[in-house]
C-alpha cells in the first residue's frame, strides 16, 4: 500500500518484483476507494445522514471500494507487495460482501435479534482480521498503522453495536469510521503527490 512492502525481497522474490516494476503504484487507487467508501456508510452509521436513504452506498461500495479496491489489490500482487495485495483484495471482497448483504437484506431473519447478530459475527470476523493486519502495519509506516489501528476500534464499535442492540455503539463506530476515512484519504494523497513530485511532500512515517 502506498509505495510500502511487508518485506525486504529476496533472490527469489526479486524476478516477480521486477516484472510489476513498471507498474504505477495502485496503493492510492485502493486507499481513495477505501476512503471514500468507509466516508459515505459512516455518515449513516453516526446520524449525520438519514438511514433510510443507506441504500446510495451500494453502488459505490460495489465499483469503488469493491471492484477497483480488489483491481489495485491484484496490481500489487504484480509488483510483489504481499501486505498491499492482502489488504486491498481483502477489504475490496468486503465492500462487494457489504454490497451482496445489503442487497439480500430481506433475505435476513425478521425475528428479534437474529439478523444484527448475524451482521454482528460478519463485522467480528473482519475485527479479528484487522487486527492483526494493525500489528504487521506497525512494521511498515506509521500512517498505515494509524489507519488500521482506528480501523480496528471501528469495527469494535460496529460489532459491540449490533451484538449489543445499541445505537450508541454503532454511532461511535460511525464517528471512527470518518476518522479512519480521512486518514486513508491522507495517506492515498500522500501516495499520489509524493508520487507525482517524485519526493516526500507528505510524509507517510516509513519504518
Amino acid at each position: 500500500m502506498a509505495q510500502v512492502s511487508a518485506h525486504s525481497p529476496s533472490p527469489t522474490t526479486a524476478p516477480a518484483s521486477s516484472l510489476g516494476a513498471h507498474l504505477a503504484d495502485p496503493g492510492p487507487l485502493g486507499l481513495a476507494g477505501f476512503a471514500l467508501t468507509t466516508f459515505m456508510l459512516s455518515c449513516f452509521n453516526s446520524g449525520l445522514a438519514p438511514k433510510s436513504a443507506e441504500v446510495v452506498v451500494l453502488s459505490v461500495a460495489l465499483f469503488y471500494g469493491g471492484i477497483a479496491q480488489l483491481l489495485a489489490g491484484m496490481w500489487e500482487f504484480a509488483k510483489g507487495n504481499t501486505f498491499g495485495a492482502l489488504a486491498f483484495s481483502s477489504y475490496g471482497a468486503f465492500w462487494m460482501a457489504f454490497w451482496y448483504l445489503i442487497s439480500h437484506a430481506k433475505d435476513l431473519p425478521t425475528t428479534g435479534t437474529d439478523a444484527d447478530k448475524g451482521v454482528g459475527v460478519f463485522l467480528l470476523a473482519w475485527t479479528i482480521f484487522t487486527l492483526y493486519m494493525a500489528v504487521v502495519a506497525s512494521r511498515i509506516s506509521g500512517a498505515l498503522f494509524i489507519l488500521f489501528a482506528v480501523l480496528e476500534l471501528t469495527f469494535i464499535c460496529l460489532t459491540w453495536g449490533k451484538f449489543g442492540g445499541s445505537t450508541s455503539m454503532t454511532k461511535i463506530g460511525g464517528y471512527l469510521g470518518l476518522v479512519t476515512a480521512l486518514v486513508a484519504w491522507y495517506a492515498s494523497f500522500a501516495g499520489v503527490l509524493n508520487g507525482t513530485a517524485k519526493r516526500v511532500i507528505l510524509p507517510t512515517w516509513p519504518r
